[in-house]
C-alpha cells in the first residue's frame, strides 16, 4: 500500500511541525512526519487507492484541535449502552469527566509496550502518527473478562472544522476477554476529519469482540485503520458498520501469528446519495491451522459509490489454513456504483480458501411475491433491504451491540426513505 510520491500534504505537515510533542511520542511522530514528507497522501495512481480519491482530504482546511489533555466544550445527548463502562471523546479530546472508566494515558503504552507503532508504509496510519494528540490505552490482564466497554467519539461542531487523529492501543493478556463497542457520531453539515488508528495485540487464547458503528456527519471525512496481531488460539471478531461521512475508508490489517488463531471480519456499508464508502482488508495467515471468515454487505442509494478490497495472504508455513471471504452489494439506484476487488495470495499447498462477490438490484420475484400479498411497494422494498442487512448483523454475539447496530441501520434507512 505504498503511496505515490507527491507534495499534496503540505497543510498536514505544517500542522504536524507546529504540534507540541511529549518525549514519549517523539519517535512515532517523527516517523509519521517523515512518511508524509516522503510520500504525501496517496493518489489514485496507487493501486490500494485506485477507487478512493483522497484529494478532498488533502485540499481541505481543518482547524487546530486542542493540545493533549485539554477539555472539550460540552457533550450532546447520545444513546449510550446502560451499564457499560464508558470512555468518551468530545471533539477529539478524551473527557475523563464524562467517562465511567478511568482512562490510562498513551504514555503508559509507551512504558509497557516499548513504544507506539509508526506504521509508515500505511498512509492513513502514517498521517495519524504525524498528527495524533490524544487516545487511550486499554490493557486487560491475563485471565480477566473485562465485559463490555463503550468507546464514544462525538464531534459537536463547537470548534468548527477540526481534524483529529486519536491513537488507541489495546492489549489483551493470555485468555483475557473484552467486548468493545466503538461509536463515532458528528454534527451534520460540518466538514471535519476523524482519523483513528487502533493498535491491537492479543496474547495466547485472548478473545476480542470489536463492534464499530461509524455514523459521522454527512459532510465529514472518516479515515480509520485497525492493526491487529493475533497469537496462538486467540480470536479477533470485528464488525464494522459504515453509515456516515462524505468519504469513509475503513482499513483492517490483521495477522494470524500463532496456530489455531481465528479472525472474523464482517460488516455493512450503508451509502447514500453523495457518499463514498470504502472497506479494505488485509488478512495475513502466517501460522498453521488458522481460520478466517469475512462477510461484507453494501447497500447503495442515489448517486453513491461503494468499494470493497479484500486480500487474504497465506504464507508458506500456514498449512491447513481455512479462509472464506464474501462481498455482496445491493444497488437501489441506477446511479450507484460498486467496485469489488477480492484477492487471494497463497504460498502454502494445504489450504482451503474461497472468495466471492455479487452485485445486483432487489430481486423482482421477491418484490412481486410481497406485492401480491397486499404489501405496498415501499414497505416491500424496506422488508427486503432490512432482511439483506439483518443477515450481516445477526452474527454479532453481544446483545447490546446487536441492538446498537439495529438502531443505526433502522435510522439510516428511515433517513434514506424520507
Amino acid at each position: 500500500m505504498n503511496a505515490i510520491v507527491n507534495n499534496n500534504a503540505a497543510g498536514l505537515l505544517g500542522r504536524a511541525d507546529a504540534l507540541a510533542t511529549p518525549a514519549w511520542a517523539a519517535e512515532t511522530r517523527a516517523a509519521g512526519i517523515a512518511a508524509l514528507r516522503a510520500h504525501g497522501l496517496p493518489t489514485r495512481r496507487a493501486e490500494a487507492f485506485r477507487y478512493t480519491d483522497l484529494a478532498q482530504v488533502a485540499q481541505a482546511s481543518f482547524g487546530e484541535n486542542s493540545p493533549m489533555g485539554a477539555r472539550g466544550l460540552g457533550m450532546p445527548s447520545l444513546p449510550l449502552t446502560r451499564g457499560a463502562a464508558r470512555l468518551v471523546f468530545v471533539d477529539g479530546v478524551l473527557r475523563g469527566d464524562l467517562s465511567s472508566l478511568p482512562p490510562r494515558p498513551l504514555s503508559d503504552a509507551q512504558a509497557l509496550l516499548g513504544g507506539l507503532t509508526s506504521l509508515p508504509t500505511q498512509p492513513i496510519a502514517a498521517m495519524n502518527a504525524a498528527l495524533f494528540e490524544d487516545g487511550l490505552f486499554l490493557d486487560v490482564p491475563e485471565g480477566e473478562d473485562a465485559g463490555l466497554v463503550e468507546l464514544v467519539c462525538v464531534v459537536t461542531g463547537a470548534r468548527g472544522a477540526i481534524g483529529f487523529h486519536p491513537r488507541h492501543v489495546l492489549r489483551l493478556g493470555r485468555r483475557a476477554k473484552l467486548t468493545l463497542l466503538d461509536t463515532s457520531d458528528g454534527a451534520a453539515g460540518l466538514a471535519y476529519l476523524h482519523n483513528p488508528v487502533f493498535e491491537i495485540s492479543l496474547d495466547e487464547g485472548a478473545e476480542l469482540a470489536h463492534v464499530r458503528i461509524q455514523r459521522e456527519g454527512r459532510a465529514a471525512f472518516h479515515l480509520s485503520s485497525v492493526h491487529c496481531a493475533i497469537a496462538a488460539g486467540a480470536t479477533y471478531d470485528n464488525f464494522t458498520l459504515n453509515a456516515g461521512g462524505r468519504l469513509a475508508r475503513n482499513e483492517i490489517h490483521a495477522a494470524l501469528n500463532g496456530p489455531k488463531a481465528m479472525c472474523h471480519m464482517n460488516g455493512a456499508q450503508l451509502v447514500g446519495d453523495g457518499q463514498h464508502a470504502d472497506t479494505t482488508t488485509v488478512l495475513h495467515h502466517a501460522a498453521p491451522d488458522c481460520g478466517s471468515r469475512q462477510t461484507y454487505k453494501t447497500v447503495l442509494t442515489g448517486k453513491s459509490r461503494g468499494v470493497f478490497q479484500g486480500k487474504i495472504l497465506v504464507s508458506k508455513p500456514a498449512q491447513r489454513t481455512d479462509g472464506y471471504q464474501m462481498n455482496q452489494a445491493l444497488l437501489l439506484s441506477e446511479e450507484a456504483e460498486m467496485d469489488s476487488k477480492p484477492q487471494l495470495e497463497i504460498y502454502a499447498d494445504d489450504v482451503k480458501c474461497s472468495h466471492g462477490a455479487t452485485v445486483g438490484a432487489l430481486d423482482p420475484a421477491q418484490l412481486f411475491y410481497l406485492r401480491s400479498r397486499g404489501i405496498p411497494q415501499q414497505a416491500a422494498r424496506s422488508m427486503l433491504v432490512e432482511a439483506f442487512l439483518t443477515e450481516a448483523t445477526e452474527g454479532v454475539g453481544d446483545e447490546a451491540c446487536r441492538a446498537a447496530l439495529s438502531e443505526a441501520v433502522t435510522a439510516w434507512w428511515a433517513q434514506e426513505r424520507a
